[in-house]
């Protein structure tokens, strides 16, 4: 009989269940990557494909919606690029987590990070400087990212601008009110 891979990944789900403690090393590996995938499979199970020795398993539960945030900070430090890429885009990933992230060697990692709508505002103001222009660019898109930042002005630079601007020949920049 042939089955789809949700109804696959469901018997494989039922069977775990009917086990006390589910030997999830012991599926053939097709089964733990469709395990890894299915956004119904338990929590607990995910963090124990979380350590599968093949990197196709553990990139599966890197981008799963349901893996835990603990277990994401575990799979931020693998080894596999692949699975840190995925971390930096799944969104239960902690913002702390991806401000980790956001050192990665790897560009694509930190392209990640400046996707992910959880990036806290200073890790993205750090990506802005980035040597990457994607990682910049993406860093503009995100909705988190705020170019414009507040400084404060002394009164004597206040004042030593105003002199600046009204001693200027432009005509535009005469305009300007303070």
């Amino acid at each position: 009989m042939n089955y789809t891979p949700e109804q696959f990944a469901q018997a494989v789900l039922k069977a775990l269940k009917e086990v006390n403690t589910p030997d999830v090393s012991k599926l053939l590996l097709q089964e733990r990557k469709e395990l890894a995938t299915n956004p119904n499979t338990p929590p607990e199970t995910l963090t124990i494909l979380a350590r599968d020795e093949y990197s196709g398993v553990r990139w599966n539960v890197a981008r799963n919606p349901n893996t835990p945030p603990e277990t994401l900070t575990i799979l931020a430090r693998d080894e596999n690029y692949d699975v840190r890429r995925r971390v930096a885009l799944n969104p239960n990933t902690p913002p702390e987590t991806l401000t980790s992230l956001a050192r990665d060697k790897d560009c694509l990692v930190r392209w990640r990070v400046a996707n992910n709508p959880n990036t806290p505002p200073e890790t993205l103001t750090i990506l802005a400087q980035d040597e990457d222009s994607g990682v910049r660019y993406r860093v503009a898109q995100n909705p988190n990212y705020n170019p414009v930042k507040e400084f404060k002005v002394t009164t004597k630079q206040y004042e030593a601008l105003k002199q600046l601007i009204a001693s200027c020949q432009n005509e535009d920049l005469k305009s300007i009110q303070f």
